[in-house]
């Protein structure tokens, strides 16, 4: 029996950005699901979090899923409560055989896998019991770009529900496209028979197929940008050493992003502090993207050695 026509989990974060080692949990939604569920029988199946994030909710962050820093001090729960509850409903389905859904599944994992180490919770991972990264995962993501390498436009999951035929009647809420996703991956599997197989199959199969696109991804993208990096581990990302440190400092750069719009002082000290803040967030990230000092704090030599801003640009 194909994995399409079995009980599915639904699973999806709406968060506070998109650096999953730095994004912290807002609303997240686990839709239990049955072959031929449709969006009446979405309140009935849903179970959904609100999460107070213990940071400031960006604002481009809540022009995506409308929750309001405000808003969740005022009504959501502990963070470390919220994230301890939801590894558990996906290790409960993990360790049964029901496979989980989620769109651009590497980005939900690992922000959960990040949060559950945050506040010193087992992660998802030793809750099943795996010693790498448990599955059965379905990512339409993956399935589509696999499916239907060639289509031009948006593989956002919007535009895959338009185009598989879908209704997705509140994108950005946790719990529509919980739901949105399971509809998309199963109308996936309708449409291209060769990915009727079972879970544990397909689940293999992603693992590979997610590492190729990625890496095509990569190379087209550093035809403008020597220094563009596509993660292809899915659907957890591993966490490093090397990217505990990056973490540490991507969330450093954020804490002064968020210092250098607040405060009380004088307007022009202020502005002084704003820009030092800006210049040094500047920098961080800098470091991050091309593992280099940046151009105007590097010595002679380096110059010499990595070429002028000029000279890598062209």
């Amino acid at each position: 029996m194909s994995w399409h026509t079995e009980p599915l989990l639904g699973f999806d974060l709406e968060t506070t950005g998109v650096n999953v080692e730095t994004a912290r949990i807002v609303t997240a939604a686990a839709v239990d699901y049955q072959h031929g569920d449709s969006v009446d029988t979405l309140p009935d199946r849903a179970r959904m979090w609100l999460a107070n994030p213990g940071i400031r909710i960006p604002a481009e962050a809540t022009a995506v899923h409308g929750i309001t820093t405000e808003h969740a001090r005022a009504n959501g729960r502990p963070a470390a409560q919220v994230a301890d509850e939801i590894a558990d409903v996906l290790a409960a389905a993990l360790t049964t055989g029901i496979p989980v859904v989620a769109m651009n599944g590497r980005y939900d994992f690992t922000v959960l896998d990040r949060e559950l180490r945050r506040y010193g919770l087992r992660t998802l991972w030793e809750r099943v019991g795996s010693e790498t990264s448990p599955g059965p995962v379905v990512d339409p993501f993956i399935l589509d770009k696999q499916a239907d390498k060639y289509r031009k436009g948006s593989r956002k999951l919007e535009a895959l529900a338009a185009h598989y035929g879908v209704t997705l009647a509140a994108a950005h809420t946790a719990d529509a496209d919980a739901l949105a996703a399971v509809q998309v991956a199963v109308a996936i599997a309708e449409k291209y028979p060769q990915l009727q197989v079972h879970p544990e199959q397909l689940h293999v199969w992603q693992v590979w197929w997610a590492k190729q696109q990625a890496a095509d991804f990569q190379q087209h993208l550093r035809k403008m940008d020597r220094h563009a990096v596509v993660e292809g581990e899915w659907p957890l990302i591993q966490l490093t050493e090397e990217r505990k440190l990056r973490a540490l400092l991507a969330d450093l750069a954020e804490r002064w992003a968020s210092m250098a719009i607040c405060g009380d002082d004088a307007p022009e000290m202020a502005h002084g502090r704003a820009h030092a803040y800006r210049k040094a967030i500047s920098d961080v990230r800098d470091v991050l993207r091309t593992g280099l000092i940046p151009h105007d704090l590097m010595t002679d030599a380096e110059l010499e050695q990595h070429g002028t801003p000029e000279e890598s640009a062209s």
